[in-house]
């Protein structure tokens, strides 16, 4: 087994380097499957609650509902919900 010595400096260039690579690796992570409303409304462009229910009801859009109060959203369905409505250029 090897000991590596760094001076003090050196050490905390290195430390603040790796925490940097960690941080950009994260945001490159896939983002979660199921979101809360207000990250749906985001996604649709849409400011009311009633429609984002509306598309809920409607079958539009996939959720789940793992307690009375808390409705997730499935993030690939409202995608695939923006895709199928989404228009081709002339």
């Amino acid at each position: 087994m090897q000991v590596v010595c760094l001076q003090e400096e050196a050490f905390y260039k290195l430390f603040d380097k790796v925490v940097e690579h960690l941080k950009q690796n994260q945001k490159e992570e896939t983002p979660f499957k199921w979101i809360d409303g207000d990250e749906a409304m985001k996604l649709l462009s849409i400011t009311s609650k009633t429609t984002l229910q509306k598309l809920r009801d409607e079958g539009k859009i996939r959720f789940s509902q793992p307690q009375r109060r808390i409705i997730l959203y499935d993030r690939n369905s409202i995608d695939e919900y923006l895709e199928l409505h989404a228009r081709e250029t002339f």
